[in-house]
C-alpha cells in the first residue's frame, strides 16, 4: 500500500489524531476505534499513538498490523512505565506535526462525518477548539444507552465550565498552538486532565463550540456510572476544584456550586450515583 499523503482533502487543512493507550485496553476495541478513523470522510494525515507503559502482546500486534497497513500514518510515542493520561497526552501533543489535532480514545468510535463536520465549523466560526455531543454505548455504537446535553455556543460553554466540564474529551478538536499557549496537558489532576486544560484554554480567550449532535460514541461498561465516585475520588475532586479557585477561574461562589454537588454525588451509594448520571446528568437515548 502507498504511504499516506500529506495533502489534506480539498478545502480542509491536514490534521493529526492524538490517542493514548495502556495495558488495560482491549485489542478488539482498539481495532474498531482505528477502523472508524480510517472510515472518515476526511481521513487524518497522522495518528499519534502514545503507549503509556508496556502493552499486552495483543495490543502490540494490532498496532504493528495497523502501522504496516498504513505506511507513514502512525507515529508511536512510547516509554516503559505507565504515567497516566495527562502525562501521555502532554508528550503526544508535542510530536503531533499538524496544527489541527483531534482527540480520540482507543475504545471509542468516531462516526464517519465527525472530522469533516468539525473541520468545517472550525473554519467557518474561526474556532480554537470544537467538540460535539456524544452518545454512550456498551456493545454497539449504533445502540446507545445515553446522549449528552452539552452547551453549544462559546458563551454557554464558558458559563457551564464554572460548574461542569463543557466538553467530552474524546470528541475534541483543537489548535495545537493554543493548547501549548495554555500550558499543554498537566499530569497533576488525575481524572480531570481534560477539564483543567479546557478551562485554561477558555481563560486565555480561546473560541469554542460544540456541534449540537453526536459525532462520537463513547464506550462505557455496564457499571460505568456507579464507579464514577467513592471516597478515593474525593482528593482528586478537591485538588482540581481548589486549583481552579486559586487560579481565579472560579469565584468562591462558583467553587461551592461546582464542588458541593460533585462531592455529594461522589459519596452516595453506587446505585444512587448510577441513577443520577443516567436520569439527571445524561439524556436517555432513543432505541
Amino acid at each position: 500500500m502507498m504511504p499516506m499523503s500529506d495533502v489534506s482533502a480539498p478545502g480542509f487543512p491536514p490534521y493529526s489524531v492524538l490517542m493514548s493507550i495502556y495495558a488495560g485496553e482491549h485489542a478488539e476495541f482498539l481495532k474498531e476505534s482505528l477502523s472508524s478513523l480510517m472510515a472518515q470522510t476526511v481521513v487524518p494525515q497522522e495518528i499519534v499513538l502514545v503507549k503509556d507503559g508496556l502493552l499486552t502482546p495483543e495490543l502490540d500486534a494490532i498496532i504493528a498490523c495497523f502501522g504496516a497497513s498504513h505506511p507513514g500514518l502512525l507515529t508511536v510515542e512510547s516509554y516503559p512505565e505507565n504515567h497516566g493520561l495527562g502525562y501521555a497526552l502532554r508528550r503526544g501533543l508535542r510530536v503531533c506535526r499538524n496544527e489541527i489535532v483531534a482527540r480520540m480514545d482507543t475504545d471509542d468510535y468516531a462516526f464517519p462525518t465527525r472530522m469533516e463536520e468539525q473541520l468545517k465549523v472550525m473554519q467557518e466560526r474561526d474556532l480554537d477548539m470544537v467538540g460535539s455531543q456524544i452518545v454512550e454505548f456498551i456493545k454497539d455504537p449504533h445502540t446507545p444507552v445515553a446522549t449528552s446535553t452539552l452547551p453549544v455556543s462559546s458563551e454557554e460553554i464558558v458559563a457551564y465550565s464554572k460548574r461542569r466540564n463543557p466538553f467530552r474529551h474524546p470528541s475534541m478538536m483543537y489548535k495545537k498552538s493554543m493548547v501549548m499557549k495554555a500550558g499543554n496537558y498537566s499530569k497533576d489532576f488525575l481524572y480531570f486532565e481534560d477539564w483543567d486544560l479546557f478551562n485554561r484554554m477558555l481563560a486565555i480567550g480561546c473560541k469554542a463550540w460544540n456541534v449540537n449532535h453526536p459525532l462520537v460514541a463513547m464506550r462505557v461498561s455496564a457499571d460505568f456510572y456507579g464507579r464514577r465516585g467513592g471516597p478515593a475520588y474525593l482528593p482528586h475532586i478537591w485538588k482540581f476544584k481548589t486549583a481552579q479557585l486559586k487560579r481565579g477561574y472560579f469565584t468562591f461562589g462558583e467553587f461551592l456550586v461546582s464542588t458541593v454537588p460533585h462531592v455529594a454525588v461522589c459519596l452516595v451509594p453506587n446505585s444512587v450515583r448510577s441513577f443520577i448520571y443516567t436520569h439527571l446528568l445524561r439524556k436517555g437515548a432513543k432505541q
